[in-house]
C-alpha cells in the first residue's frame, strides 16, 4: 500500500509528465523517488474532465518501475488513447488524473470475480480485454455483465467467459485528484 506522500508524489508526477509533453514536447528528467517507487508494478493512469473519461492508458503487468508507469501511462492516456483525440494544452486544467496500482494478476474463476474488489482481464488467443474494479461500480453492472463487458472490450464475443476464455483478476489500490484538493498545491515534504 502506498502512503499519502507517495500517492500525492504520483498524482502530481503523472500531471507534469502530462504538461511537459503538452507545452515542451519531452519527456520529464526522471525523478528522485523512494524504494517503493521504484518497485515494478503495473499501474493505469485515468483522466477524466467534469466526470468523464477522457484518457485511461496502463500497464497491467509490472513492466517498468511504478514512477516510469506512472510517467508513460499518463502521457499516453492524454495522446494515446484510441477512443479520444489527444488532449490539447488548452485542457489542461479541467482534466483530474486518477491512478489504479495493480496487485499481481491471479488466474479465477466467474464465480470468484467480486464486483467492487477486483478488476478483470479476459483473453482468449491474442485477444485480451481489462476493466478496472472501480468501472463495474461506477456504471452498477453485476458479476455477469462486468464479465460480458471485459469480454465486448477485447473484441470477443460478450459471453467469451463461458466458451472457454481464460479470467484474470487483479485488486487495485485507486486514488485521485479530488481526494487531496486543495491540498495537492502544498509542497511534500521532500523528495520521495
Amino acid at each position: 500500500m502506498l502512503t499519502t506522500d507517495q500517492q500525492r508524489f504520483l498524482l502530481e508526477l503523472a500531471r507534469e509528465a502530462i504538461a511537459t509533453m503538452l507545452v515542451d514536447h519531452r519527456m520529464i528528467a526522471p525523478p528522485i523517488v523512494d524504494d517503493a517507487l521504484r518497485e515494478s508494478l503495473g499501474a493505469f493512469v485515468t483522466l477524466k474532465d467534469r466526470g468523464e473519461l477522457r484518457g485511461c492508458i496502463g500497464y497491467p503487468e509490472p513492466t517498468y518501475p511504478l514512477y516510469e508507469t506512472i510517467i508513460r501511462g499518463g502521457i499516453a492516456a492524454a495522446l494515446h488513447d484510441p477512443r479520444f483525440p489527444p488532449v490539447a494544452r488548452k485542457e489542461l486544467d479541467q482534466l483530474s488524473v486518477e491512478i489504479s496500482v495493480l496487485s499481481l494478476l491471479t488466474p479465477a474463476q466467474p464465480e470468484a470475480v467480486t464486483v467492487g474488489t477486483h478488476g478483470l482481464v479476459v483473453e482468449h488467443g491474442h485477444a485480451r480485454g481489462l476493466l478496472l474494479p472501480q468501472v463495474p461500480v461506477e456504471w452498477g453492472w453485476g458479476r455477469e455483465e462486468f464479465l460480458d463487458h471485459t469480454c465486448r472490450k477485447a473484441g470477443l464475443p460478450h459471453d467469451a467467459w463461458l466458451q472457454g476464455a481464460r479470467l484474470f483478476t487483479f485488486t487495485a489500490q485507486v486514488f485521485s485528484e479530488e481526494e487531496f484538493l486543495p491540498s495537492l498545491d502544498e509542497p511534500l515534504a521532500g523528495d520521495l
